[in-house]
């Protein structure tokens, strides 16, 4: 991989050992997939922020990093809700822990946001053509596939890497040629709402770490675009779709047709629409907790819910996650939804907390969580709509 004469004294530690460790992880990257350059950011997002995940030697790395980043960086939700965890039951211990795991990203100038939708908190973090390094599979799929940014997914050390210098490796969903579908997939009958997620907990599973192209008969909104998405990353790889005739377009397809012959796509299928519903039947359990917000909800949802919960009282656990950002934004929509009983819970979410480990049947509108919960929260779960979800909440 080719260094410009500033990069080469970065890596010969000319700038000091934090950014030369910070180089040094870009450079292998590069070395592993035969980069020709580095490119630069626009912005990063980074993961391993839950202490609950990266644990004591997590926290001891961080800690001894110094300096600034050099482009506008977030970070992925951590393992506590910030303002309310001892109503939480959360230990004095962990969160002591969270907090000194967030101080340390603090010292390097990354925005403690703590969310996995920074781009609902900030539009000009991505737009269509940026170069990104972000973390969070489900952010990732939403940069490539709805906003027509570009970024592979980074594991948490390679985005703060390309935070501390403001570049990374010119390599995968970078390049035009890692851009094209691969997998053609034609749905049969028209998707809303939880549908997407269903659809996608199969579709990730089918298409692994390939470009799957869509020919839908519904037309998704971006909430349920980012519900797809979301979905293929946790039941498969997918970090990037297409939904024929909706933009962004694939970069050397300017009519994503599914009848054209293209070479790339070496496998077309169809998924009845009975399938989709089969995963909502699969999947059966009594819910003792019902959690919405993976990942964080929008202030649409928000206001969904708000509506859906209006004179209702919750009698059992209802908790909705989002980011302190979009709660401080929007305190009457959660305030509405806190009336019924029901808890918004932020800067965190029910797989990467302690939170939701005495649980034993978690119902949840999410196929990523359907595909995370029983792995990472050792529950049970069983997939319903929005308005399955308050249904359950509010029963006698």
């Amino acid at each position: 991989m080719h260094l410009t004469p500033s990069e080469e004294r970065i890596l010969n530690g000319e700038q000091g050992y934090v950014l030369q460790k910070a180089m040094e992880i870009l450079a292998a990257l590069g070395d592993i997939y035969d980069v020709d350059r580095l490119i630069p950011v626009k912005s990063t997002q980074i993961a391993g922020v839950s202490y609950k995940n990266i644990g004591e030697a997590g926290l001891e790395w961080i800690s001894g990093l110094s300096g600034k980043v050099k482009v506008p960086s977030v970070l992925n939700p951590a393992g506590l809700d910030r303002v309310r965890w001892r109503e939480l039951s959360i230990s004095e211990e962990f969160a002591a822990k969270q907090d000194e795991v967030i101080r340390a990203y603090e010292s390097l100038g990354i925005l403690p946001w703590c969310t996995c939708t920074p781009y609902e908190i900030r539009t000009d973090l991505a737009k269509p053509g940026d170069h990104l390094a972000w973390s969070e599979s489900s952010a990732v799929a939403y940069a490539n596939s709805v906003i027509g940014a570009r970024t592979n997914r980074e594991g948490g050390p390679s985005a703060l890497a390309a935070a501390l210098i403001g570049t990374t490796p010119n390599y995968g969903y970078h390049l035009d040629r890692n851009r094209l579908p691969s997998i053609a997939i034609r749905v049969e009958g028209r998707l809303s709402g939880a549908d997407y997620g269903a659809f996608g907990y199969i579709a990730g599973a089918i298409a692994g770490s390939g470009v799957p192209i869509f020919s839908l008969e519904s037309v998704p909104t971006n909430d349920e675009r980012k519900a797809l998405g979301a979905a293929m990353a946790a039941s498969g790889a997918v970090a990037l779709h297409y939904i024929a005739g909706t933009a962004p377009l694939p970069p050397t397809l300017p009519r994503p047709h599914l009848d054209q012959d293209t070479r790339d796509i070496v496998e077309r299928i169809t998924i009845e629409h009975a399938e989709i519903k089969e995963v909502y039947q699969t999947h059966q359990c009594d819910p003792d907790l019902i959690a919405i917000g993976c990942p964080h909800c929008s202030a649409a949802v928000l206001a969904r819910l708000r509506d859906l919960l209006a004179g209702k009282t919750v009698t059992k656990e209802f908790w909705i996650f989002t980011s302190g950002i979009m709660r401080d934004r929007h305190p009457d929509l959660v305030a509405g939804i806190e009336s019924s009983g029901a808890k918004v819970i932020c800067d965190t979410c029910m797989v990467v907390s302690p939170l939701c480990e005495r649980f034993r049947c978690m119902m949840v509108s999410s196929g990523k969580a359907l595909a995370y919960v029983p792995q990472m929260c050792g529950s049970d779960a069983v997939l319903g709509s929005i308005e399955d979800c308050v249904r359950s909440a509010v029963a006698p």
